[in-house]
């Protein structure tokens, strides 16, 4: 008896404590290992020291308050230039710069690493990491500054470095890397430091890397005279590309693959479920044509097919022909196209007679429009700019500082005043060689403009 209580209490005790631990374990969750290290390396020793003079080593080695590596090293910029670009190499705490030649005697040296080296786990930067030395008796401490617009619009393109050359030649942006490269910073400004007393050509460059020179397809900016170190402190540069990306304005169409033994003459026609009363009618062909005749091409409104008297022109490529007439509001019109009126340079031509039929918008979709610009230097040419997505969507001479146009189509609109030096009407890009001409002159108009439809829409605006 007594044994068999004994038990039972025994096998009592276990019951409750199996409960009790899978009761109490179902809310356990491991370690999650905590939380995410967000804290970049801390710089603790250089050897030699930052600032060192009379520098004789071959090497730099930076020690960090735990792992390190470098990210992107050929984005290190080494200011002079280096004709051999240093070893680098990252173990433990440790990063080493291995100068592969001697260095320039008496020479301040500047290492801008930038965001290059990282934790070893999370990749967290040591943000603009700088070490400065020279191999003569003192640091020059001269510095040149100033800031980089893009000429177009007067926006900052972070992506531009500007670089400094002693040889003041002009066929050095082309032969040459810059001796100083620096990059621009999020407002578009930048700083040389540690420069000797010397004379400069300054200019900006475009494209990839650290190597810049000249390119006319990528922004470049120039200043038309020689700067001193520590005598230019506001050098303003405007970047442009001398080469401006093509564009036919034609939409990308996809029409399926052209059989070779198709012969019927392919196309699109129209932009839009209703004409707008502003534009041309525009029909774009894959394929460029061979002939034209304009003869075989008819335009007539309505139900009784009236005839309409218009023009038919196709561009440069032979790909996009325009109808241009003076459109009647809210109507409907027939483009009638003979099945000979074109061939492409295939041979291709339309099997039958076309009829594209399409109706245009009302002058309600559309509001009038009454523009004043205040502070305008009217004796630059100015011509008025409305943008939209980046885009210059329309522009005209604004000769008195007044735009009026009765059908405008609604939409929110920038505003830029471009001082057309050539009276082309357009703004001009810059060009370096031969000329020196600078891009015209763009200022920004700082408030945009909203045109409601069937509305007279007035607006002042100041530059």
């Amino acid at each position: 008896m007594r044994n068999g209580f004994i038990t039972s209490i025994a096998v009592l005790i276990l019951y409750t404590f199996s409960m009790s631990v899978s009761t109490g374990c179902a809310n356990m969750v491991p370690p999650s290992g905590g939380p995410r290290d967000s804290i970049p390396p801390v710089f603790q020793l250089a050897t030699p020291a930052d600032s060192s003079v009379n520098f004789k080593s071959d090497r730099i080695v930076f020690t960090f308050d735990e792992e390190v590596d470098v990210k992107d090293p050929q984005n290190i910029i080494y200011t002079p230039s280096l004709e051999s670009i240093p070893e680098i190499i990252a173990r433990g705490r440790t990063i080493t710069v291995r100068f592969p030649d001697s260095l320039n005697p008496n020479t301040t040296y500047v290492i801008n690493f930038g965001n290059a080296i990282v934790d070893y786990t999370e990749g967290n930067p040591v943000s603009n990491f700088v070490y400065t030395f020279s191999t003569g008796p003192v640091l020059d401490s001269l510095e040149i500054s100033g800031s980089v617009f893009l000429a177009e619009n007067n926006t900052i393109d972070t992506t531009l470095m500007v670089g400094l050359y002693k040889d003041l030649t002009d066929s050095a942006v082309v032969n040459k890397s810059p001796l100083y490269l620096t990059k621009v910073d999020r407002t578009g400004n930048f700083r040389f430091r540690n420069l000797p007393p010397d004379t400069f050509a300054i200019y900006a460059f475009g494209g990839q890397g650290t190597i810049r020179r000249f390119n006319p397809r990528e922004l470049f900016a120039f200043n038309e005279s020689a700067v001193i170190a520590g005598e230019a402190d506001s050098v303003v540069l405007f970047a442009y590309r001398e080469q401006l990306p093509t564009s036919t304005n034609q939409p990308q169409f996809n029409i399926g693959k052209i059989a070779g033994n198709d012969r019927r003459l392919r196309f699109i026609a129209g932009s839009s479920a209703q004409q707008d009363l502003l534009n041309d009618y525009v029909i774009n062909f894959p394929v460029p044509l061979k002939n034209l005749d304009s003869t075989k091409i008819k335009l007539a409104t309505d139900s009784a097919f009236d005839p309409a008297n218009f023009t038919a022109s196709l561009d440069s490529l032979k790909k996009e022909l325009r109808i241009k007439t003076q459109w009647k509001e809210n109507t409907s019109y027939h483009l009638i196209l003979d099945k000979d009126f074109a061939s492409d340079t295939a041979g291709r031509q339309l099997l039958k007679t076309d009829t594209l039929s399409f109706f245009t918008r009302k002058q309600a979709d559309y509001g009038s429009l009454s523009l004043r610009i205040r502070n305008l230097d009217l004796s630059q040419n100015p011509v008025l700019q409305f943008i939209q997505g980046g885009q210059v969507v329309f522009s005209t001479p604004i000769a008195s500082g007044v735009f009026n146009q009765t059908l405008f189509p609604p939409g929110e609109y920038g505003l830029r005043i471009v001082y057309d030096a050539n009276n082309n009407g357009k703004w001009d890009p810059g060009k370096f060689f031969g000329e020196k001409r600078q891009p015209e002159r763009v200022d920004v108009i700082d408030q945009t403009i909203t045109v409601k439809p069937n509305w007279d829409n007035e607006f002042e605006r100041a530059l």
